[in-house]
């Protein structure tokens, strides 16, 4: 080797060593940022993530705290991994964590400037965050409404029934999906927007689930804003096909009620909201066997077996409660939630998370952390009964809404319609699943920031 290559070579050497030195003192000491492993040049820690980003986070979070810093390409992340940091996040400093980082598939048709879920806290985020809660998801507007959602379950067990003769297996997911939908269309448009076991539910559900796992895919453009342009992934450009699809149908709503001369007559949510301004299901986890004996034994005790169950009924029927509570506990509808950005320097704990970092809150490792729950990957509802934890955003052991501001708006609705299509479920049937089923299967996860079900969960109903 020539001295000239030689001196390249240390010279190439030396340069690295330095950056590295210099990289170490700036992430975990100049900037006070809460520990983490170090990064790799340029990528950070996105191969740290794997195809299960809540698990590699939790492990991640056992080495460095529950408060810890990744960087995900050229973004600078705040982990929070525990309840106590989540309160401190959530609660305490809500309002310097109120911003959103933005994903770029939400950036088509400037859906990041029209949904509350993606809004910076401006006074429009405000307005209708006041309008979800004082009108749309208010407790009576909610009674006002039962009505509708307890037809719909109605014609949803009626449908049940017709393959309960016959002893065919329904696709739980599917048929599920289907009245959540319809009760939600009905009790905010007054209309089906799908029928049972259709293809027009399977279009829309597509449609849906299109938009869910765009944007649960790591996108490069998230990562390195410098890529945006290029959309090399092609995420932007099919979300905006699910967007358009959904904005259509939608649009055309509103424009033949607006047109309407009985407009005022229905007194919807549609209604509500069209009076503001002129200008959208919940995936029930498959039980442990026992439990939903257990829960069917209730039922039948507390309720009359001819009389459908009631929204009013949810408060007399605690392990119904505790079932749903635990599953949301083990499986949370958003692992990972919707990620926050804090708008200021803040100290938390005695680090520094700077302006503009993103911060994601892991919901799974809370809710299987083993200083807060017992034996936490076992499925036992009955951990919950006579506990007072609920999942509206209070207790921080159990936050599958979220919390604070940007807690989910909807989950007023969320939770009366979950405990009673639930509850109609084991009320009206005993159920067996099909030789071909693997409960193993079942319970396998498809992994990423939205968690969905590896295979669909197929089961006949049998009537008593």
């Amino acid at each position: 080797m020539d001295h000239s290559a030689l001196l390249l070579w240390i010279s190439f050497l030396l340069t690295f060593f330095l950056y590295v030195l210099i990289s170490s003192r700036r992430f975990n000491l100049d900037s006070k940022l809460p520990p983490g492993p170090f990064p790799v040049p340029i990528v950070g820690h996105l191969f740290k993530l794997g195809n299960k980003p809540q698990e590699s986070l939790a492990n991640l979070a056992k080495i460095y705290g529950p408060l810890m810093t990744i960087k995900l390409g050229s973004v600078t992340t705040i982990v929070v991994s525990s309840a106590n940091m989540a309160k401190q996040v959530l609660q305490k400093h809500d309002q310097t964590f109120s911003g959103r980082t933005i994903p770029d598939a939400v950036h088509i048709l400037n859906h990041h400037q029209t949904s509350m879920v993606w809004l910076q806290p401006t006074p429009q985020w405000r307005n209708l965050r006041k309008l979800c809660t004082s009108q749309m998801f208010a407790n009576q507007r909610l009674n006002d409404s039962e009505e509708i959602r307890l037809k719909k379950v109605k014609e949803f067990i009626n449908n049940i029934r017709d393959s309960s003769k016959s002893k065919q297996a329904i696709d739980i997911g599917e048929a599920v999906f289907s009245v959540v939908l319809n009760t939600i269309s009905n009790t905010i448009l007054s209309n089906d927007i799908t029928h049972f076991n259709t293809d027009s539910t399977l279009d829309f559900k597509a449609v849906v689930c299109g938009i869910i796992e765009e944007l649960g895919t790591p996108n490069l453009s998230d990562y390195f804003p410098i890529l945006k342009p290029f959309d090399l992934q092609g995420i932007r450009r099919r979300s905006g096909s699910h967007f358009e699809k959904l904005d259509k149908f939608f649009d055309k709503i509103m424009n033949l009620r607006l047109q309407s001369k009985e407009q005022n007559a229905t007194n919807d949510l549609l209604d509500t909201l069209l009076q503001h301004t002129q200008g959208n299901g919940f995936n029930l986890s498959h039980a442990d066997i026992n439990s939903l004996l257990k829960a069917r034994m209730e039922l039948k005790e507390t309720l009359d077996k001819d009389q459908p169950m009631q929204e009013s009924d949810i408060a007399g029927l605690p392990y119904l409660q505790a079932i749903i509570k635990e599953t949301m506990r083990l499986h949370p509808p958003g692992p990972v939630l919707v990620p926050r950005r804090a708008e200021s320097d803040i100290e938390i704990c005695g680090f520094i998370v700077p302006r503009h970092a993103q911060v994601i809150t892991n919901a799974w490792a809370i809710g299987r952390d083993p200083e807060i729950w017992m034996n936490p990957t076992s499925f036992n509802p009955d951990r919950f009964l006579g506990s007072n934890i609920d999942v509206r955003g209070r207790n921080f052991e159990l936050i599958p809404f979220g919390a604070g501001r940007r807690i989910c708006p909807g989950l007023p609705l969320a939770y009366r319609m979950v405990h009673l299509i639930l509850g109609s479920l084991l009320q009206s049937f005993d159920w067996t699943i099909t030789d071909e089923t693997n409960v193993g299967d079942i319970n396998t996860e498809v992994h990423g920031f939205v968690s969905q079900r590896a295979k669909p969960l197929h089961a006949i109903p049998i009537e008593d």
